[in-house]
């Protein structure tokens, strides 16, 4: 007897459960303020996941704070808002709403998603080197407000990630116009981008050839302690990487050898390299 009762527990409460969730509220037939905060945010759920326009389902979200601005459907209203508007590359609202969300529920559990998504917002917009570089500045400023202010939130890591990637992005840049300027002849234009990537970039992947690019700018006007030096420090570091082979090439063909010499701002950096003070 006890278990056919049990039994029938258990089929009652799976009833249940697929009837809450097959339940769908149908909007179209009252105005959506005859619905519960509750019954619409549910329906922009269900046009988030199902619908081919994502983006309709913000109207249900707004419709859920201005309806009932105080209530916790409000503020998940809100979050959800900002998402969909990063899902559907609205970069710039999807920052506003979520904005908002951090001034008006500074404590909020969300609150660290909040700030993920408007550094998302930024950050996926920097795909192209060539691109205004503004908003990788922007996305690293967010990315670190989400690494320092919350730390322990499963956002953090990840933004670690994307901060170390967009990094590496400014630092191509660098190379990117140093190459075109090398590639001109104009090698003291080259110079000052292939510098700040080393003085500034030194943790980028774009480090060794950074170094490699200055061998062959100072060659090029005649100043061998600089190259020299260049090639020390890129065979200190990167001896194993191919530009460390194509800078001491360059430099043998010159009957010179990677090594410091000099005073200049390579040789200080060498000798800060050597006592540990770099990289």
């Amino acid at each position: 007897m006890m278990r056919r009762v049990l039994q029938a527990a258990v089929v009652a409460a799976m009833a249940l459960g697929a009837a809450g969730c097959s339940r769908s509220v149908d909007m179209s037939s009252a105005p959506l303020d005859a619905y519960t905060a509750e019954d619409i945010f549910k329906a922009g759920e269900l046009q988030l996941n199902t619908s081919r326009h994502p983006k309709d389902a913000l109207h249900y979200f707004q419709e859920v704070q201005r309806l009932y601005p105080y209530t916790e459907w409000s503020k998940r209203a809100l979050i959800m808002e900002a998402f969909t508007d990063h899902k559907t590359r609205a970069y710039e609202e999807a920052r506003l709403a979520a904005q908002r969300y951090l001034d008006l529920y500074p404590g909020a559990e969300d609150a660290a998603y909040a700030q993920y998504l408007l550094a998302l917002s930024y950050y996926d917009q920097i795909d192209e080197v060539g691109r205004d570089q503004g908003l990788t500045y922007q996305a690293l400023q967010a990315l670190r407000d989400v690494i320092e202010k919350y730390p322990d939130s499963d956002y953090a890591q990840s933004a670690i990630l994307k901060f170390d990637l967009a990094f590496d992005h400014l630092a191509g840049k660098e190379m990117e116009i140093g190459r075109y300027y090398l590639k001109g002849g104009h090698y003291t234009a080259a110079i000052n981008r292939f510098r700040s990537v080393v003085q500034d970039f030194q943790t980028t992947t774009h480090t060794a050839e950074a170094l490699e690019r200055l061998v062959e700018c100072y060659l090029a006007l005649g100043l061998p302690d600089e190259a020299q030096t260049a090639g020390a420090i890129l065979g200190y570091n990167y001896q194993s990487s191919p530009f460390y082979q194509d800078a001491f090439n360059l430099l043998k063909q010159q009957g010179l050898s990677p090594e410091a010499k000099g005073n200049g701002w390579l040789a200080q950096i060498y000798r800060q390299m050597i006592k540990g003070e770099w990289l």
